[in-house]
């Protein structure tokens, strides 16, 4: 793959500061793909201006060469390939070397990464009191959050940022544990013993048997659930500059280990806002009800004085179409028709606003098509992963995307530690009132 570090282009860009009258040139970057960007890092020293951009949705706040969106278009690339072709021809593992070296692999490549990644997935057995020390009705995404925080506590040996072997040990180690971490937080929440994973297991699958097997009996797992995880977790691999994944590149400008780094991604995925769309899909088909009630609730979801909002329809980013969504729609009914699912209400509900969503003139013409939170949410519910479980597989998807993109941060000699200005719009400079003068 060829790479191509953004330089200034000929072009500049002329900021005339109205107050004196005075120009100022800044140079126009130009990356491989996407809109140019206007070099605006010596604006402060030459005007003593700063930018005000809340939520930073008009900053490019780093240079990357990992993921490419073009929302108008429907667009996602990982490291240049389209995101439909690597869900249908590829598999996680082949993505996650993908996402973290730039290329894929070759099949002796592929098969050490395997091998190496399996070889991490068992958790510190002291870990196991540290999952006791939480209540048993807690979120999971709360025991995400500690137990990825406390692995830089039992793995000193790959804390050292500064060396490439330690931040690939660490890498490696993220990636391994999550699922670990995941159903060990399910099955501490309902009070099963821990399963240990399985070597012979490829990812999706060992995930799968940690989650749903026990020690009293043999658990095999569904091939076709297995395939759609694995399509799910590739789909959620990484997605550009969005919240959790800035969080983790600012927690990493500090020099945090990268365990520290990738928990603050975690917490930051928590918001409902950002990792938990899928959770609210299942819980408005839950106060929709019944089929018979959907055209009511498309009616308010088409008034504009109704607060109310279909979940799972429209995207931030994409104007166009979900592209992981397109691909999720095959494999969502692939697993309904493989478990054979009958008299599932919420199932039932989510099938009937899917066909009105896709007929519908208004849907239509507001392009407010199923996204991948809809599609996967649906799935999940039917391969029997409990709603609080939803935002924990797509921390456990993302993981190797904020692990790329820490490394590449990492890695860029021009990156500095975090440190957004302000608009500031409090008190002035106000007299200190001894306590007992106050009235």
């Amino acid at each position: 793959m060829k790479d191509k570090s953004a330089n200034p282009s000929t072009d500049t860009f002329t900021l005339t500061d109205n107050r004196s009258g005075k120009s100022y040139e800044l140079p126009i970057l130009k990356g491989t793909l996407g809109p140019d960007v206007i070099d605006i890092r010596k604006l402060y020293a030459e005007t003593k201006c700063f930018t005000y951009d809340p939520g930073f949705t008009s900053t490019g706040s780093c240079e990357s060469k990992i993921t490419f969106i073009d929302g108008e278009k429907g667009i996602l690339l990982y490291r240049g390939y389209p995101i439909d072709v690597l869900a249908e021809q590829s598999d996680f593992m082949e993505v996650c070397y993908l996402l973290l070296y730039g290329e894929l692999p070759t099949p002796g490549q592929k098969k050490k990464f395997e091998k190496d990644i399996t070889y991490h997935t068992m958790l510190h057995e002291q870990l196991i009191y540290f999952f006791r020390g939480f209540r048993r009705d807690t979120h999971p995404m709360a025991v995400m959050c500690g137990v990825t925080g406390a692995l830089s506590a039992f793995y000193h040996d790959s804390t050292d940022i500064t060396d490439p072997h330690h931040r690939m040990v660490a890498s490696y180690r993220l990636i391994a544990k999550m699922p670990t971490i995941a159903a060990m937080a399910y099955k501490f929440s309902i009070g099963q013993p821990f399963m240990y994973p399985r070597n012979e297991l490829g990812y999706a699958e060992n995930f799968l048997y940690m989650m749903f097997g026990n020690p009293c009996e043999e658990y095999k797992v569904n091939p076709v659930q297995a395939k759609a995880l694995d399509r799910i977790l590739i789909l959620h691999a990484d997605h550009e500059q969005n919240a959790s994944t800035s969080t983790v590149r600012l927690a990493g400008s500090s020099g945090a280990n990268p365990f520290a780094c990738i928990a603050a991604g975690i917490a930051s995925l928590w918001g409902p806002a950002h990792g938990g769309a899928n959770e609210a899909v299942l819980k408005m088909l839950t106060e929709i009800g019944d089929k018979k009630n959907i055209p009511e609730f498309i009616k308010r979801a088409k008034d504009k004085k109704d607060p109310f909002r279909l979940m799972g329809f429209g995207h931030r980013v994409y104007k166009n179409f979900d592209p992981r969504a397109r691909v999720l729609e095959k494999t969502c009914h692939e697993v309904l028709d493989e478990l054979g699912i009958e008299d599932e209400p919420l199932l039932d509900i989510a099938v009937e606003l899917e066909r009105i969503a896709l007929e519908d003139e208004y849907f239509i013409s507001k392009k407010l098509y199923p996204n991948v939170d809809f599609y996967s949410g649906i799935i999940f519910k039917a391969m029997g992963i409990p709603t609080s479980l939803f935002t924990v597989l797509f921390a456990v998807a993302r993981t190797v995307g904020w692990v790329a993109q820490w490394n590449e941060m990492i890695e860029d000699p021009t990156q500095k530690i975090g440190r957004p200005r302000q608009l500031f719009t409090g008190a002035v400079e106000r007299k200190y009132t001894p306590l007992h003068t106050r009235k």
